[in-house]
């Protein structure tokens, strides 16, 4: 049996500027042969050379398996090096835990954990920050320059939390949160809130009417059909252009330089030909 001994739990202080350490060098070292490899191992680093002792084969062996092919959004993905730092931290004590029990853990939840973050943060919470700030900035407020600065600190915040967590939990903590359904409801409520301020900004910010008209056989004044349109449906031309961009996303793929060449191409025909003004 293997020799155990007592190692002195990390405290929220620790876990903080660990998270700061993995947070603030998340793609500084990315490589196109192992990506994140050297920000995860110098996150681990402090603690390792603390557990296992500097210079030990043990301390060699972690540094070595922690320089290994590893990838992930750094938010959710925090909850991660959460996990191995409690398995590193039983298996410094003694605890049978295998090299490849913390490797495995590493690699299975990579893709998991990188689809859930980069859904909820870097799609739907960066872009709804984003789109505040510029409506605030283009109203004219001053706040519209700062409130960007609110988006890092909901990544700490929420990275920090799940660091702990994984820590907190060890192993069990992905199954437990996935369990509780808690990743699910905040994915479905931010996407509804991003689905709102899309709407709003489309309505606010996109504008598309025609100066066309038509005159009545007897009819005093002639019909403006842009007076017709808003009286069936306000906005109507607008919500057109917002779906037509929509459906060409999703029937076209992601080709957004083609997408801004073809509106620039319709608007400038459009306002020769006098059907846009």
């Amino acid at each position: 049996m293997a020799k155990t001994k007592e190692i002195k739990d990390l405290t929220k202080k620790d876990l903080f500027k660990t998270y700061l350490s993995y947070y603030t060098t998340n793609e500084m070292s990315n490589s196109y042969e192992r990506l994140q490899n050297m920000n995860f191992c110098i996150t681990m680093m402090p603690h390792l050379k603390k557990w296992y002792g500097e210079g030990t084969e043990e301390y060699k062996d972690a540094l070595k398996r922690h320089l290994q092919f590893f990838n992930t959004e750094c938010t959710i993905g925090g909850i991660i090096p959460g996990i191995v730092l409690s398995m590193e931290q039983k298996k410094a004590a003694g605890a049978d835990i295998p090299e490849e029990a913390i490797t495995g853990i590493k690699t299975g939840l990579m893709g998991p954990m990188a689809g859930i973050g980069d859904s909820l943060i870097r799609s739907t919470t960066k872009s709804t920050v984003l789109a505040i700030a510029c409506t605030l900035a283009l109203s004219g407020s001053v706040l519209g320059a700062f409130f960007p600065l609110i988006y890092p600190c909901i990544i700490i915040a929420v990275g920090f939390y799940m660091m702990t967590l994984g820590y907190n939990l060890g192993r069990d903590a992905v199954t437990k949160v996935l369990q509780s359904g808690l990743f699910k409801k905040i994915i479905n409520a931010t996407s509804v809130l991003a689905m709102f301020m899309m709407g709003a900004l489309s309505s606010s910010y996109v504008k598309l009417k025609t100066p066309l008209s038509y005159q009545l056989e007897n009819a005093a004044e002639a019909v403006e059909i842009q007076a017709l349109l808003d009286k069936i449906l306000p906005g109507i031309l607008p919500l057109c252009c917002v779906f037509g961009v929509y459906f060409y996303l999703a029937k076209g793929g992601q080709k957004y330089s083609r997408i801004v060449w073809i509106m620039l191409a319709i608007a400038l025909v459009g306002a020769f030909l006098g059907i846009f003004g």
